[in-house]
């Protein structure tokens, strides 16, 4: 079911609408539509990794700040009513996240942030295909697949599908793909003294 707002929202007016049905929306071209709900599964991953590199970017002292289930804005053509993306994790540059605690908007990436991570679900194709997209063009400069599952195509994780996260990372405006499995240790670039592997990451849901 479409949720139906008088006129089409802009981004700002939408991160303050409530239909009163505690769902969880996107924005789509000034319209909101609702979510499905995660499963446990997908919520103990988020939870997980989303506090692993929070107290990682403590323990270096980072400048970004992870938070998990915000929106963020993306990019529309001239004339075009606004769209946005709830993402599973958004990791903000510290001093976005401080001027935001300055202001009484709700907490939201209105600028492009750092780091996007996807945690996949059955709608794999979004993840892989659509958001892929949508990020590049928005210019964030790293954007993580996390597939605990290996739910994605063949042609995105390999045969035998098995668990998988690929790291986009850009370059030159595109998207450059890296995948690692197993036990292999993941490479970020705004994390460079992470020490991560997927299968650390499927250990999240076995705990």
């Amino acid at each position: 079911m479409i949720a139906i707002a008088n006129k089409p929202l802009a981004f700002e007016e939408f991160l303050n609408w409530d239909d009163g049905s505690g769902r969880s929306f996107e924005l789509v071209k000034g319209v909101a539509m609702p979510l499905s709900e995660p499963t446990a599964k997908h919520e103990d991953v988020v939870d997980g990794l989303c506090r692993l590199l929070n107290n990682h970017c403590q323990d270096f002292n980072l400048p970004y700040v992870p938070r998990q289930s915000k929106q963020v804005r993306l990019n529309n053509a001239p004339g075009e009513n606004e769209s946005s993306r709830k993402a599973d994790i958004v990791v903000f540059a510290k001093d976005e996240w401080q001027r935001m605690r300055q202001s009484s908007a709700s907490a939201a990436a209105y600028i492009p942030p750092p780091l996007v991570i996807e945690v996949v679900s059955t709608n794999w194709r979004d993840d892989y295909r659509i958001k892929l997209n949508e990020y590049e063009t928005l210019g964030i400069r790293e954007y993580w697949i996390v597939d605990y599952a290996g739910l994605g195509g063949v042609q995105y994780i390999g045969s035998p599908k098995q668990p998988t996260v690929t790291i986009n990372r850009l370059i030159d405006d595109e998207y450059q793909a890296a995948r690692y499995q197993g036990d292999a240790t993941i490479l970020s670039l705004l994390f460079p003294r992470l020490e991560l592997t997927t299968l650390q990451i499927v250990a999240m849901i076995e705990g």
